[in-house]
């Protein structure tokens, strides 16, 4: 059976957060991962952050955000460095018990980015974490149709949906 939940929590770089933690915890516990946290720094005189995925469970940590200067406007996404971070979580997905993809973002709602490795995931019944942001949750929805279970912002929650029967009373949650 196809398990794929998602988290989406207002403020800026809060999912990242969230799931950094998530799956920082879920290691500690011995869960085998696979996929991707961002890491976000701020840089002096820069209104954006660089934006880094490390790539569970072992690196690389892949710099996602191209350098425009400080008065680049619009989307600073290197689009090859997400591409080179979905085949390196490939490269790690036997053997996982759990796939964390931090962001299902405009990229993956146009079929790339991170899509592929989600798809292949479901295909082979391992569960799926996606983080969403408000802008992205009707891509996010158009892709998973009727799979996606809304998790709360609760670390603890996402943590037993994370251990636990996935098919259980969490997935009825949101």
């Amino acid at each position: 059976m196809m398990k794929l939940a998602y988290v989406s929590i207002p403020g800026r770089g809060e999912t990242d957060r969230f799931l950094a933690e998530v799956a920082a915890a879920l290691e500690t516990a011995g869960m085998r991962l696979a996929g991707t946290v961002q890491i976000n720094s701020g840089r002096p005189g820069r209104t954006r952050c660089d934006m880094d995925l490390r790539v569970l469970p072992d690196g690389p940590t892949i710099r996602i955000s191209e350098d425009r200067g400080s008065l680049a406007q619009g989307c600073l996404l290197d689009s090859a460095a997400l591409e080179q971070a979905g085949v390196e979580v490939e490269r790690r997905l036997a053997g996982a018990e759990l796939l964390i993809v931090n962001k299902f973002g405009k990229r993956e709602a146009e079929g790339r980015g991170l899509v592929a490795v989600i798809a292949t995931a479901l295909e082979r019944a391992l569960p799926v974490l996606v983080g969403v942001n408000p802008a992205n949750l009707p891509g996010f929805l158009a892709f998973a149709g009727d799979l996606a279970r809304r998790l709360p912002a609760d670390r603890r929650l996402v943590l037993d949906w994370c251990h636990e029967g996935q098919d259980g009373d969490l997935c009825r949650i949101g």
